[in-house]
């Protein structure tokens, strides 16, 4: 596999980032690529938000006035990408997180903020990557099968039954 490159920054100071969450986002981006037999340098950017921030670009973008616990904006189409002139690296997009929410949903469904950020973060891969679960069906059982797929090979199988993610 070739260099796959997370750039991680944490722009919300509602809750600290435990130890190791960092680390497992890298693995997390890095299972979904091998699992997807992605070939090529790879630059994925992964953003802490707090609730407000993510009500607010989940306004402006998606015209939807509710907090939310993960956006994904996939830069590449048909899997087609931006290159970074300077790494040669396909520009597969930015995830944002919100870390209160992802915090509550941990509480919620009875597992760890490690599993949920691990989760939210192999979900929002794979919309990177061209997945899509808005309509339902068949696209929406595949993409969760591969969500749960990167989560056993990363040591954090669900601890619940299935649940509905946007």
């Amino acid at each position: 596999m070739e260099k796959i490159r997370v750039i991680i920054s944490n722009r919300q100071k509602a809750v600290k980032i435990p130890t190791g969450v960092r680390m497992l986002i890298r693995r997390c981006c890095h299972a979904v690529l091998q699992l997807e037999d992605f070939q090529d340098s790879a630059e994925i950017s992964v953003s802490f938000v707090d609730n407000d921030q993510i009500r607010e670009m989940n306004q402006q973008y998606r015209d939807k006035d509710a907090e939310t616990d993960v956006l994904s904006f996939p830069m590449g189409e048909n899997g087609n990408y931006d290159i970074n002139h300077e790494t040669g690296a396909k520009i597969l997009g930015d995830i944002v997180i919100s870390v209160p929410k992802a915090m509550e949903q941990a509480r919620t469904y009875g597992h760890s903020l490690e599993r949920e950020i691990g989760y939210l973060t192999a979900h929002s891969m794979l919309h990177l990557l061209g997945y899509d679960h808005e309509n339902g069906g068949l696209a929406r059982v595949r993409m969760r099968e591969k969500e749960e797929t990167v989560m056993r090979q990363l040591g954090l199988p669900s601890s619940s039954s299935y649940y509905d993610a946007d």
